[in-house]
């Protein structure tokens, strides 16, 4: 349990704040309380001999300091070394079990990690002439598996995406995940258009919810972006339902959000009523990247509360990217997109990132 190395030297600092107010008062006002604090104060901070170094340096300091006024006695002398030996066994116990805490977590962290890239797989990097990169970032607070997704198929109708963020979390979001992709992957070969791919994927998580009933039956629903490529990649075509919108890099890294030109709620609301699914079409020039993600990324917030902005971020980080090294690579994208919503929270991720970046190269490969 290692914390950031300004954060290790509180306890110090408690020792430092002591021994000033113990000069700059009369002999009969002991610091041995503050004293006290140091350990206490290193038990989350820093390891096992550190808290013991802080508990030992304490009690020196405050033998000094009683012997400098005089008042090291039974009362005011061995008793608070008592004390400050006590408070010191006492930190290790406490970072002992803050430890344990902490190793659970990380176990159950590795587990859900583990889970879901078996559930959610990573896309090839290429088909045909679309270059693709994938990223699941978990938030940081969490050790259960989230609902966030992404699926890439190539289809006899082209290549089609989905981007999406299942309602909640844990077991019952995966159940729904599942049901998203398999949904997914069976209609994107079978249907004709977007329309007809979206009806096979509400009917099948109204028939997820009815099967998990109770809340989810009712509550259960799936922001979706869901995108196909042209065979000549020419032009992709978007339905929007919920979700965030993705961002359009252009060869000069100039970014426009594809927003929807007609409003649709998420999946799996049917129930409560019926909308269309509105297909929205947008040129893919070559060298133009579509940037995907979910809203971990669009609802991050630094200390005032801003929210995120990726349209206004990416050009800066791809403009950045091009005087330092060569042009980013969709991989490269995505990840000084991750690293730069970190640097917008100070790195307090609150919520599971799903990302995909689809890059059209400026000229086509050689077979």
């Amino acid at each position: 349990m290692v914390q950031p190395r300004r954060a290790q030297w509180i306890p110090v600092g408690v020792i430092v704040l002591a021994v000033v107010l113990d000069l700059a008062t009369p002999p009969d006002v002991t610091s041995a309380p503050l004293l006290m604090a140091a350990p206490v104060a290193a038990a989350p901070l820093l390891r096992l001999r550190g808290i013991i170094a802080i508990g030992v340096l304490a009690m020196a300091v405050h033998a000094v300091l009683a012997w400098v006024d005089g008042t090291f006695g039974w009362k005011r002398g061995v008793a608070n070394q008592l004390t400050l030996m006590a408070v010191t066994v006492l930190a290790v116990l406490i970072n002992r079990a803050l430890e344990g805490q902490h190793a659970r977590t990380r176990r159950a962290r590795h587990i859900a990690a583990v889970a879901q890239s078996a559930v959610l797989p990573r896309p090839p990097s290429r088909l045909g002439e679309l270059r693709i990169a994938a990223r699941y970032v978990p938030a940081e607070n969490e050790a259960t598996i989230g609902g966030d997704l992404y699926v890439v198929q190539d289809t006899p109708h082209g290549v089609r995406v989905m981007v999406g963020d299942v309602r909640g979390k844990g077991l019952g979001a995966v159940s729904a995940v599942c049901a998203d992709l398999g949904a997914f992957r069976y209609a994107a070969d079978e249907a004709e258009d977007l329309p007809g791919l979206v009806s096979s994927l509400e009917r099948a998580l109204l028939r997820e919810g009815r099967r998990r009933g109770g809340q989810e039956e009712d509550e259960g629903f799936t922001t979706a972006l869901i995108a196909e490529f042209a065979a000549g990649l020419d032009t992709v075509r978007v339905v929007n339902r919920g979700h965030p919108p993705p961002v359009l890099l252009d060869a000069e890294g100039r970014a426009t959000v594809l927003e929807p030109s007609e409003e649709a709620p998420p999946l799996g609301m049917s129930a409560l009523g019926s909308w269309s699914s509105p297909v929205d079409t947008f040129p893919f020039p070559p060298g133009a990247t579509l940037v995907c993600y979910t809203d971990g990324g669009t609802e991050a917030r630094d200390e005032s509360g801003v929210f995120y902005d990726a349209a206004v971020r990416l050009p800066l980080l791809i403009r950045h990217r091009a005087l330092t090294g060569d042009p980013a690579t969709p991989a490269q994208i995505l990840h000084l997109l991750i690293e730069d919503v970190g640097h917008h929270t100070g790195g307090r991720i609150q919520d599971d990132q799903a990302l995909l970046a689809l890059h059209r190269p400026r000229t086509r490969s050689r077979a």
